[in-house]
């Protein structure tokens, strides 16, 4: 399948997203937690460019194999710790808006909050809406796989 269009963005565009990338990462939060959050609402997403260009981002922040392939079940694994579990469920949370969820809900909330601060859950909350947004712009224009940024 072809993609609808070569570029989405304008000078404006890219310049607006560049700068609330770096509000996210001027908040504090892991670059490689942030990889992980990016990852699991991109695969809830079902967006495979964003899914492929994670994985190859976080590999070369240094992410582990056997961590990226467990994302998907990070409940079931003994991979991440209780912080990115607590980030991992506030993405699950704030991502399956439309699944009959309840969504994030005030224990998955104090979760979160009691391994981040108010601005890193700032910025870890507008990741999780930024990967949305791209996973859906994505899907709009069917965006294939292999391309990193």
């Amino acid at each position: 399948m072809e993609p609808r269009l070569k570029s989405t963005s304008s000078p404006e565009v890219t310049g607006a997203v560049q700068q609330l990338f770096k509000a996210v990462h001027a908040a504090g939060v892991d670059p490689l937690l942030l990889e992980l959050v990016h990852l699991r609402a991109s695969q809830i997403n079902g967006c495979a460019p964003c899914t492929y260009a994670g994985v190859q981002s976080a590999k070369r922040q240094g992410e582990t194999d056997d961590r990226l392939h467990s994302v998907v079940a990070w409940r079931e694994t003994p991979f991440f710790t209780e912080p990115e579990r607590a980030a991992l469920e506030l993405t699950e949370a704030a991502t399956r808006i439309q699944d009959g969820q309840p969504g994030v809900t005030d224990e998955v909330w104090a979760a979160a909050a009691a391994h981040f601060d108010e601005a890193q859950l700032s910025a870890i909350v507008l990741h999780i809406a930024l990967t949305g947004f791209f996973n859906r712009i994505n899907r709009a224009i069917r965006e294939q796989a292999g391309k990193t940024w």
